[in-house]
């Protein structure tokens, strides 16, 4: 049996006012694009705290050494122990230092008066990545060249959906984080004492 020429009309207008109806357009616009916007907000996000993580790592590595470019660390016999606890209060606000986590680690080597830093000692220690540094600490004497390096094993969140500045892995390639350094390299003062 075919249809009336009614029913047919009845079914045309009804679709032609379904395609003009955009009540709920937006919403589905949104949601083809929300998953989009938000990794792109949360990358921005976590680069954003990488950056400001890398400042005050900058920022407490350049305080704590000035304990040694003014003789205060010689003068008290400042440990290795002392001194990392120094970097750890100075960044402590973003970063989980001492105890029983490792990621943060300090490097202090002392070169003779006037004697370059080697080329090995500026490089990044990273193998394969994985982070392959090693705390060292040694005492400077006034006048001596110093050069204080500190390490800290960043974890990221935002890798797992694509967006990676990561530069250590973890077993399997999983486990992702950034190793964040900080340097400084000074001649310590005579002592006036």
């Amino acid at each position: 049996m075919r249809p009336s020429a009614t029913s047919l009309n009845a079914l045309n207008k009804a679709l032609r006012r379904f395609r003009r109806n955009q009540r709920g357009s937006a919403a589905v616009e949104f949601a083809f694009i929300a998953p989009l916007f938000f990794v792109l907000l949360f990358a921005i996000m976590e680069t954003a705290l990488v950056f400001f993580a890398s400042q005050i790592l900058e920022t407490g590595t350049h305080d704590s050494a000035r304990l040694m470019y003014t003789n205060q660390a010689l003068n008290s016999g400042m440990t290795q122990a002392q001194f990392e606890a120094d970097v750890c209060n100075r960044v402590k606000v973003l970063f989980t230092c001492g105890g029983s986590t490792q990621n943060l680690t300090i490097v202090v080597k002392a070169y003779a008066p006037g004697a370059a830093i080697p080329s090995a000692d500026l490089a990044t220690p990273i193998s394969g990545g994985v982070f392959t540094g090693k705390s060292a600490y040694v005492v400077p004497n006034p006048g001596d060249t110093v050069l204080v390096r500190t390490y800290y094993q960043w974890p990221l969140i935002v890798t797992g959906l694509g967006y990676n500045i990561a530069n250590l892995f973890g077993p399997g390639g999983t486990n992702y984080q950034r190793l964040l350094s900080a340097s400084a390299a000074f001649r310590v003062e005579p002592n006036g004492s």
